[in-house]
């Protein structure tokens, strides 16, 4: 399953782990992922359980 939510299309994204840096300066890659979290979603009177980062996860309970 694809790790992104579903509302927003919210994705993970590569970069530098800051950690790494060392005299040599030689960065090691990692990947910063989207907080997902399985969430119930009504979509066409059905109930579908998807991946939902938490800001969208917020926002759709505040309007609720």
């Amino acid at each position: 399953m694809a790790r992104f939510c579903v509302l927003c299309g919210k994705d993970s994204i590569s970069g530098f782990n800051p950690q790494s840096v060392g005299m040599n300066r030689v960065r090691a890659h990692r990947r910063f992922r989207a907080n997902l979290q399985p969430t119930m979603v009504l979509s066409g009177g059905t109930t579908k359980r998807v991946l939902v980062c938490t800001s969208c996860r917020r926002t759709a309970t505040k309007g609720a």
